[in-house]
């Protein structure tokens, strides 16, 4: 039965897995396994029988074989030849002033590439620094930068708390530390106290952060007051340990609540507010009633009672059609039925007298013409 293999190529950094095939495998062993870089040489240091949470059956590769004797002294050959090339490129970095900090040398089991680790302030111009590597040892050279913290992970330290440093022991990747999580957390600002030795924020501020953040959206923020079946009180902290809210009350005391207890009495206070605000929309004062039907009337009778303003005195509704159909009680053209109607020849009549009110004489010598 082929188990599931956590593989582990040096003392830090991520642990890879791959499946045991055939080969009957015990935590410690070495196991020649192939990678992107070729084969390469790691340390069992699990072995489970099922795939951890997000890895793919497909993804997963079988180890190469179990590294035997002449494997294990060719690794140790290796260890021997990254330490001389440690020493050799430390000091032709010396002696061409390179402002630049050899941390490391990486070969392949192979000997196919040396990669040498380095931290500096800015860019570096090294290329002849890797011509005299290249001279040296015949292979592929990589130089390659970076930061502080990939540094203090391949070097190891111990941090403020006394235990070796989080990034040396299981930390597989960094993830972004930032000073918001520090005041979150209601952590004294010193830099001392929330820095690690790499110089850079605690990588354990980002451990219990999803737990703060959840915290802090149930919570009230700090300082300000609200209205609850208490009255209106103020709030004075918050304390993610004992998961309470302090309040100052306008008559009364300081309060410790818990997180249930100040939502109970925050959304009491909410559903009163609402129940009177319902009532008063519901029951309005008599006083105010309002005939709708009424104002609708009123407000076509004076519409229309302007509209005809203009109509003569002698005008009658004996003769043609009406403009629209007249119901019982109110009709456009007013309230009161006994009200002069307008009639579709006068309406044509009061059209042309307005055409030609609005037509100009043309002015100037084209006046004959335009006659």
């Amino acid at each position: 039965m082929s188990h599931i293999l956590g593989v582990k190529f040096k003392d830090y950094g991520q642990t890879y897995h791959f499946f045991s095939g055939a080969f009957v495998v015990s935590p410690g062993d070495a196991v020649l396994v192939e990678t992107e870089q070729g084969l390469g040489l790691g340390t069992v240091v699990d072995v489970s029988e099922a795939l951890p949470e997000g890895l793919d059956s497909e993804s997963v590769k079988t180890i190469f074989k179990v590294a035997g004797e002449e494997d294990v002294k060719t690794a140790m050959e290796n260890e021997a030849l990254a330490k001389d090339s440690f020493r050799y490129c430390r000091g032709r970095i010396r002696e061409r002033a390179l402002e630049m900090k050899l941390v490391d040398v990486e070969v392949f089991f192979d000997r196919s590439k040396l990669i040498f680790y380095f931290t500096a302030p800015g860019r570096i111009d090294f290329r002849e620094l890797v011509k005299d590597l290249v001279r040296e040892y015949r292979t592929r050279i990589e130089l390659r930068q970076i930061g502080v913290r990939h540094e203090t992970q391949m070097i190891g330290a111990v941090g403020n708390c006394g235990q070796v440093c989080c990034c040396r022991r299981f930390l597989r990747k960094f993830e972004p530390v930032t000073i918001k999580m520090a005041k979150e957390q209601n952590l004294f600002l010193n830099p001392a106290k929330i820095s690690g030795i790499c110089g850079r924020l605690l990588c354990c501020l980002a451990y219990e952060q999803q737990n703060y953040e959840h915290f802090q959206k149930q919570c009230p923020k700090t300082g300000k007051k609200f209205q609850t079946t208490l009255g209106t009180v103020k709030v004075l902290r918050t304390n993610f340990f004992r998961q309470t809210v302090s309040i100052l009350p306008e008559s009364g005391d300081e309060q410790e609540l818990s997180v249930e207890e100040w939502t109970r009495i925050i959304v009491k206070a909410q559903d009163k507010e609402l129940e009177q605000a319902t009532s008063q929309a519901i029951s309005p004062s008599q006083g105010a009633q309002v005939d709708t039907e009424s104002v609708a009337q009123e407000d076509l009778a004076g519409d229309d009672a302007e509209a005809l303003l203009d109509i003569p005195e002698d005008a009658s509704d004996a003769d043609g059609e009406q403009t629209a159909e007249a119901k019982p009680g109110v009709s456009r053209q007013g309230k009161a039925q006994g009200q002069p109607q307008q009639t579709q020849a006068q309406g044509q009549e009061r059209k042309g007298k307005s055409r030609r009110r609005r037509r100009r004489k043309p002015k100037g010598k084209g006046s004959d013409q335009a006659e």
